[in-house]
């Protein structure tokens, strides 16, 4: 089986800083520019396309990850199982199923 290529080898920019842009974007009410102010404090001049294009490319392999880890923990307990809440909504008379699933 041979070794997933890297993801990063195109970017002349460091994994993580990478990853840590991604996560700023994410995981706080923060807009781009907002990251861009924040890292050109930290010493790291980005524009704040770059931070789009870096959360459109690298967000869901950071989620995929993130995911990952969280079901290999939960798999220790001995009655873990997924739930999914489901709920209709009605917008503009039009009915939409939406559903969320939890573990």
């Amino acid at each position: 089986m041979s070794k997933p290529s890297n993801p990063f080898r195109c970017f002349n920019s460091s994994p993580e800083v990478i990853r840590l842009v991604a996560q700023m974007y994410i995981r706080y009410p923060l807009s781009l520019r907002n990251v861009e102010d924040l890292l050109f404090e930290m010493g790291i001049d980005i524009c704040h396309e770059t931070v789009c294009f870096w959360w459109n490319r690298f967000g869901p392999l950071f989620a995929a990850d993130i995911r990952r880890k969280r079901v290999s923990r939960m798999r220790g307990f001995r009655h873990w199982r997924w739930h999914v809440d489901e709920v209709y909504v009605k917008i503009n008379s039009k009915t939409h199923y939406l559903f969320v699933a939890c573990g």
